[in-house]
């Protein structure tokens, strides 16, 4: 059985990614956890095609993410921030109703990775992804913590071509046929 790993002799295909920071009171020099993400996935080869920081409102979240998925430029977007129990927090609401599939998986992930770092609190987060028309988007909670360990244990692989035994990358569009 052949171990999950990052194969290095396979090639590496770059992702258009979108980051959007759901939050009513950060802003550029503050978002440390869309930051993060924007860090992280350009230092592993991706393009940051756009990033945004709207309010914790449903009509602002999901005007954008909309916006991003008619966008064929943008291959996967990445948000955090506004998954958590507060009355404003309301990206899953925002969201849900544009997904034609949900990948339940992630959410059982990334709460199994939490578990290691937050604890049982991990029980207050909405964590959720899923797919609309050809875009992939994962939800991720507004803190830098959650969003270190979202892209350290779970997008650092799926969105790495060379990750074995499959990847996310295979499944979009413009990789379909190319990349297992």
């Amino acid at each position: 059985m052949t171990k999950a790993r990052i194969d290095d002799t396979l090639e590496f295909y770059p992702l258009n990614l979108a980051v959007l920071t759901v939050s009513d009171t950060r802003d550029e020099t503050t978002d440390t956890s869309g930051g993060l993400l924007a860090e992280r996935a350009s230092a592993a080869g991706h393009v940051i095609a756009d990033r945004q920081i709207v309010k914790d409102e449903v009509n602002a979240i999901r005007e954008t993410v909309a916006r991003w998925v008619a966008d064929p430029g943008i291959d996967v977007i990445l948000t955090t921030g506004g998954t958590g129990f507060s009355p404003r927090d309301v990206t899953p609401e925002a969201i849900r109703p544009l997904f034609s599939r949900e990948m339940d998986g992630f959410s059982t992930v990334f709460h199994h990775v939490s578990m290691g770092t937050v604890g049982i609190s991990t029980l207050q987060s909405r964590a959720f992804a899923g797919q609309a028309g050809e875009t992939f988007i994962f939800c991720v909670p507004g803190s830098t913590g959650a969003c270190r360990d979202a892209w350290d244990h779970v997008f650092a692989f799926e969105l790495n071509s060379r990750y074995r035994p499959c990847s996310l990358v295979g499944q979009i569009a413009r990789y379909r046929g190319i990349c297992p």
